[in-house]
């Protein structure tokens, strides 16, 4: 019974939080502590997340260094900022100690210039500080950023004794081995060596005999997305990081490409909904004002757009109101294919898919649009020739369908290509961007083929 214990996930529930809250407020210690024993870490942080800052910092001060340092790690940016400045210095020097070297230089850089100044100052371990401060200069969206230095290495030259001794007091500064890298008396990684090789192999064995030359690396000026695509392609739980002279200076662990990949996907799906910055519900309303507003914007000059272009063909409408009734139809028809396309590129550049020349592409969508247009403009043919009797007016509006529709798709298929192609998220064209041009577009065929086919 003990054992599926363990695997029953965790639930955060309001009668959770009201207990705790009075708890807290009555500063009964050890209670909140027998509350919270046997409660993964990452829980705890969720937890504070749905508590004060007060109440959220009371907690953290009551937790062992070792377990408020993972809780510190896991919480919000935002949270854990505000948290942060409500500890003194020598106890965020504690809760440093007990963390990564990536994730305390995560946490140093949530701190004030001042502050971080201050927690450098009171480390004593040298080697922790100098490996800081060397994370603390990198970019957080590379390889550097996000790589840590723990890790376990061992000279091509050494024995297999030796080596046994030498992997044994390294394992112990890190929480998880996932590989043992073989590097020169240059630093410079040379493979990686199989545990089992190391078990079978003879004592005074040399560790270069025995190691896979075979080793997947990122340059520490990789970008982070790359790096999450390459452990994703090869299903990597580590990878080593590299200088320009092949000098291993770290290692990127699956945790935190699964944090690059989530905060991608998040991003992306915002850009496609038409917010131009990283924000959540629980921002400021002017936050969420300036980051919503651009798009807005351009989807009523969109509007303002179509408008002028309906203006410029009232004949038509006076004569054929049945036109005017389809406007919406075509326009949403031109929104949702150029949406489809767009969307179906945006994934592919994202995972690598999407290979051959660009004209392929079009080629081949302007052929998927004309299929799906030609199947839905056959069944609005028939409906509007049924409903009004009226088959030229059916026609003008079927026909203009397909070509709104192939012209949706190219323009779906083409834009983020061309946005990829100039280094910029290709995720914005699955958005407003997509939608507005398809708009504008699409009600100009429209009015133009139907004034054609009508010989207005």
């Amino acid at each position: 019974m003990e054992e599926n214990k363990e695997h029953i996930p965790f639930e955060i529930t309001e009668a959770l939080i009201d207990v705790l809250n009075g708890l807290i407020d009555s500063k009964d210690d050890k209670a909140i502590l027998e509350q919270l024993q046997d409660v993964h870490y990452a829980d705890i942080a969720e937890i504070l997340d749905d508590l004060n800052l007060d109440q959220a910092t009371y907690i953290i001060k009551l937790l062992d260094s070792e377990t408020t340092a993972d809780v510190l790690a896991e919480l919000e940016d935002d949270v854990r900022e505000k948290v942060l400045q409500n500890l003194s210095i020598k106890e965020i020097v504690e809760e440093i100690q007990e963390l990564d070297s990536d994730d305390a230089a995560d946490l140093l850089a949530d701190l004030s210039p001042e502050r971080k100044r201050k927690v450098i100052a009171q480390m004593d371990d040298k080697e922790l500080v100098a490996n800081l401060q060397e994370l603390l200069t990198y970019d957080e969206d590379t390889a550097g950023g996000l790589m840590a230095k723990e890790l376990v290495k061992v000279y091509e030259t050494w024995t297999v004794a030796g080596c046994l001794r030498k992997i044994r007091a390294q394992a112990k500064e890190v929480k998880r081995v996932h590989s043992i890298y073989v590097v020169s008396k240059e630093e410079k990684l040379m493979g990686r060596l199989s545990l089992k090789d190391l078990l079978i192999a003879d004592n005074e064995t040399k560790i270069k005999d025995i190691y896979i030359p075979k080793v997947d690396s990122v340059h520490l000026d990789e970008d982070a997305e790359e790096v999450a695509k390459l452990m994703a392609k090869y299903d990597l739980e580590a990878v080593p990081v590299i200088n320009d002279e092949n000098v291993l200076l770290g290692r990127i662990t699956i945790d935190d490409i699964v944090d690059v990949i989530i905060e991608e996907a998040e991003k992306d799906y915002q850009l496609a909904a038409g917010i131009i910055q990283d924000v959540d519900a629980e921002d400021s309303i002017l936050d969420l004002t300036r980051a919503r507003l651009p798009w807005l914007f351009l989807g009523l000059l969109g509007g303002v757009g179509a408008a002028i272009i309906m203006g410029g063909f009232e004949t038509i409408i006076d004569d054929f109101p049945l036109i005017l009734l389809f406007t919406p139809l075509i326009a949403a028809m031109a929104g949702n294919v150029g949406v489809q396309s767009s969307a179906i590129i945006v994934q592919g550049l994202a995972n690598d898919e999407v290979r051959g020349s660009v004209n392929h592409r079009l080629i081949k969508e302007m052929f998927l649009a004309a299929l799906n247009g030609v199947i839905l403009a056959l069944f609005l043919f028939f409906f509007v020739w049924v409903w009004k009797q009226d088959v030229r007016t059916a026609l003008a509006i079927s026909s203009s369908l397909v070509v709104v529709i192939i012209v949706a798709g190219i323009i779906g298929t083409f834009i983020p290509l061309f946005l990829h192609k100039k280094g910029i998220d290709p995720a914005i064209a699955t958005g407003p961007f997509i939608t507005t041009s398809n708009d504008i577009f699409g009600i100009l065929i429209y009015f133009s083929i139907a004034k054609l086919i009508l010989n207005i």
